[in-house]
């Protein structure tokens, strides 16, 4: 019921939204091709176009794609109240510290490997007239434009640019226990981060791979569709683990299902935890929901720190994401009987199985 009722909020709004456009004067941007309801909007369908052309491969959701998404996640979420109210710098949320301070903030532990986003980014971001938290943010809501499936998310310019680092720690790891995760979150948005919002962030799984998690393979998938934006990583996490993808035991990972996937020890554990089971299960086979839900929380992800009263909202420029693709399934050689069930509440959804030998999921190649 809370999801219909705020996934009809969000449709709601979304109509509004479109109504109020209809009825705002537009301003002709200076490219002589694209309208804007606010003027400040315009510069950003030129960093669009360039986005798409030469960081994105005209447009496709891969490595660099996924990459530029999980740096909006790692730069905003490095903001603690809990550390301001001790008197110490807490972060600046979605302030673009990790890029401004990348020989710092990259050699953290859980932003291993970021840093070769980050320098590909780092021409774009001298190009063009946006502050770095702006570029940051920008740039992961054109990458996840272009998965099938994906909400169109919020974009907004205005942020205020890091002139410090953040400190290290702030960013959860894939060893962390639930517990450890909630509270971090919990902490970064004052509380409105719970464990729901939680399960609601890790939507973006569903595009996403592990480069530094097993030192031996790179580009390890966490479902076996990381090119579309589908619920896959529902289901594929709550399957009974029985290998490892590379080398095995390292540090966050546990047993995955299916050749080639790596599955995170963060994922595994917040799937079965029974403050969240039932609601990880509530996404299988259910689109609508991946999409609305991780459009809310993106968009208060993408401005803590920031004072929304001085941003102004150009999530128009952001494209329409294309229509999802397949069916939600079990993998090939896979069926409801490997399902490690952790919902008592309501059945586990009735998938078909796809027909062949198992499933093996190749690397996504890196940037």
């Amino acid at each position: 019921m809370a999801f219909k009722s705020l996934l009809t909020l969000v449709s709601l709004a979304a109509s509004l939204a479109v109504s109020n456009a209809a009825l705002t004067r537009r301003v002709a941007c200076p490219d002589g091709k694209n309208t804007a309801t606010n003027a400040a909007c315009c510069q950003l369908f030129d960093v669009m176009d360039d986005l798409q052309q030469n960081l994105f491969h005209g447009g496709q959701c891969t490595a660099e794609a996924h990459e530029s998404l999980r740096l909006t996640f790692h730069d905003a979420i490095a903001i603690s109240p809990a550390l301001e109210a001790q008197g110490k710098f807490g972060g600046g949320g979605a302030d673009g510290s990790i890029a401004i301070f990348s020989d710092i903030e990259t050699n953290f532990h859980p932003n291993i490997g970021l840093d070769e986003i980050v320098e590909l980014q780092k021409p774009f971001i001298a190009r063009h007239n946006l502050s770095v938290a702006d570029f940051i943010q920008f740039a992961g809501a054109i990458a996840v434009s272009n998965c099938p499936g994906a909400p169109q998310l919020a974009a907004f310019v205005g942020r205020k640019d890091a002139t410090q680092p953040a400190p290290d720690g702030l960013v959860p790891e894939p060893f962390h226990t639930p517990d450890q995760i909630f509270d971090r979150l919990a902490d970064a948005s004052q509380g409105e981060f719970d464990p729901i919002l939680t399960v609601w962030l890790l939507t973006a799984h569903t595009v996403a791979a592990a480069n530094d998690v097993d030192p031996t393979k790179s580009g390890l998938p966490f479902d076996s569709t990381p090119g579309l934006w589908d619920t896959q990583f529902f289901v594929e996490t709550q399957l009974r683990g029985t290998m490892f993808p590379g080398s095995g035991g390292n540090q966050g990972e546990v047993e995955s299902a299916i050749a080639g996937e790596l599955r995170l020890q963060s994922d595994h554990t917040i799937a079965r935890d029974n403050r969240t089971a039932c609601e990880w299960q509530s996404f299988v086979d259910n689109q609508p929901k991946a999409q609305a839900m991780f459009q809310f929380v993106f968009h208060d992800l993408s401005i803590l720190g920031q004072n929304i009263d001085d941003l102004v909202d150009c999530s128009e420029v952001v494209p329409v994401p294309p229509p999802p693709q397949g069916v939600t399934h079990f993998p090939a050689g896979l069926t409801i009987q490997d399902v490690e069930q952790a919902c008592a509440e309501t059945p586990f959804p009735t998938l078909p199985t796809d027909p062949g030998p198992a499933t093996t999921v190749a690397p996504v190649p890196k940037p």
